[in-house]
């Protein structure tokens, strides 16, 4: 679980994270302090009072991650921080009363919460807003040496270069013979420079192989040198997973997923996966209940023509299946018969239906596809076979993404908007299999948080 999360988080992430939890905690201390004149620190109530508090902290800080305030894409200005903490905190009083109302034994008095929440708000606004100047401090980082200066190389140095190496900072690039050079020349180690010499020098924390042929001679000696002083060797592919978030296509070998730890197979996952997909469509299916029945009769108002849309997926394995949605478009959206993208922006969408696309509330219906066992909760989304034949024809592994049931969420939906050509699916697609790679219930329970931010505020915006 842990070593999950520190995928998804990086470790600056990972501090804030953890300094933010202690201030929530501590901020109902202070609400309860402010509140009973007769609280004593030294007393028993201390160690009474501090399940409610951890309590409080764990609710607060799970709406907080869900809703992007530790995602080193979205958190990281000012403005972003202030209005997520300010929506957090807010849903968060929403939870907590709800929870006290159905569960009275557990009841934080008001007086309590009210100072709790706003002492929380201000010293969490503090601590990111501190974070945010000190977000590239290094020893937070893990210093890279990257071996290779071609292809792969010059991605791990843009990846850096583009803000989005909250993880790492690369020191220096040591060349391969025979490789052409595509990192920028200040980057690259000068050729005579002993590599165990430069990372002892260095403080070198892990060493990237990035060389676009394997057959190429590597510093072997230094390598296993460095190995055995505690430096941590990383093949390109797995590097870039952890740090993208994604698989990278372009050299993806065939034997990709050989050596995968979170095969989705075995009939204990597969029992848990389905229970986990019931036990969250039922949960959501109470809670949305009310917001599907609005839907419909606006559905109904605003254009002629059904409620629901029913169209062909491919699922598992390629079998087809029914898909369900509200239906967001005209009637004759497609009245040629011929299949057409679906893009955020459609003129073919009603006035309705661009609001509930936009907010996700189109796919609801969905969920009635979990309960029947077609889809489940998250995976890769559902494709049309139409453009399955066409994208499989033109896109490398993309077949693999039916080894696993289609999702109403995803990996890939967190991450990038909607989809509408060959090349947007091609980007999905190193998202899908990233998934379907470390296949697992943690990761499905980090989606499923996600999306309510995602919903909020969609990728193009997020």
């Amino acid at each position: 679980m842990t070593k999950l999360f520190s995928m998804h988080i990086p470790k600056p992430f990972l501090v804030l994270a953890a300094i933010e939890a202690l201030i929530l905690v501590l901020s109902l201390y202070l609400g309860v302090v402010t509140s009973w004149v007769d609280f004593d620190f030294v007393r028993s109530d201390v160690l009474e009072f501090l399940p409610q508090a951890l309590a409080y902290a764990a609710i607060i800080m799970t709406i907080m991650f869900s809703l992007g305030i530790y995602n080193e894409t979205i958190a990281t200005t000012l403005a972003n921080v202030i209005i997520r903490l300010a929506v957090s905190f807010v849903i968060g009083f929403v939870v907590l009363s709800a929870i006290f109302y159905m569960f009275p034994e557990f009841m934080i008095w008001r007086s309590v919460m009210a100072g709790a929440m706003v002492s929380a708000f201000i010293g969490v606004l503090a601590a990111h807003t501190i974070f945010l100047r000190v977000i590239d401090l290094t020893p937070l980082k893990r210093r890279v040496a990257v071996i290779g200066t071609g292809g792969q190389a010059a991605r791990i140095e843009a990846l850096e270069r583009g803000g989005q190496s909250f993880g790492f900072i690369g020191v220096g690039y040591f060349a391969a013979p025979g490789e052409e050079a595509e990192v920028p020349p200040g980057c690259i180690v000068p050729a005579s420079t002993s590599l165990a010499d430069y990372v002892t020098r260095r403080n070198v924390d892990e060493i990237v192989i990035a060389v676009q042929d394997r057959r190429q001679r590597l510093p072997m000696e230094d390598l296993v040198d460095c190995g055995f002083r505690g430096i941590d060797i990383t093949d390109y592919l797995s590097f870039w997973e952890r740090e993208a978030k994604r698989v990278d296509l372009d050299v993806l070998p065939r034997n990709w997923m050989l050596f995968s730890s979170s095969f989705p197979g075995g009939r204990l996952h597969q029992f848990l996966k389905r229970l986990f997909d019931l036990t969250v469509s039922l949960i959501a299916l109470m809670l949305l209940l009310p917001l599907m029945i609005a839907t419909a009769i606006a559905i109904r108002l605003d254009s002629p023509g059904p409620v629901f849309y029913r169209q062909r997926r491919a699922g598992l394995r390629g079998a087809p299946f029914e898909l369900l949605k509200f239906r967001s478009m005209r009637p004759d959206a497609e009245g040629d018969g011929v299949p057409r993208w679906a893009a955020a922006q459609d003129d073919r969408t009603t006035a309705i239906g661009a609001f509930i696309r936009k907010v996700r509330i189109d796919e609801i219906p969905q969920i009635l596809n979990v309960l029947k066992g077609e889809m489940s909760f998250v995976g890769p989304r559902p494709e049309r076979p139409y453009f399955v034949e066409q994208l499989a024809a033109q896109i490398p592994f993309y077949r693999e993404r039916f080894r696993v049931k289609p999702g109403i969420t995803g990996w890939a939906q967190l991450n990038f908007p909607y989809g509408a050509s060959v090349s947007d699916a091609r980007q999905k697609l190193e998202y899908d299999l990233y998934y379907i790679k470390h296949f697992g219930l943690m990761l499905d329970t980090i989606i499923v948080l996600q999306t309510i931010r995602v919903v909020l505020w969609p990728p193009k915006s997020a």
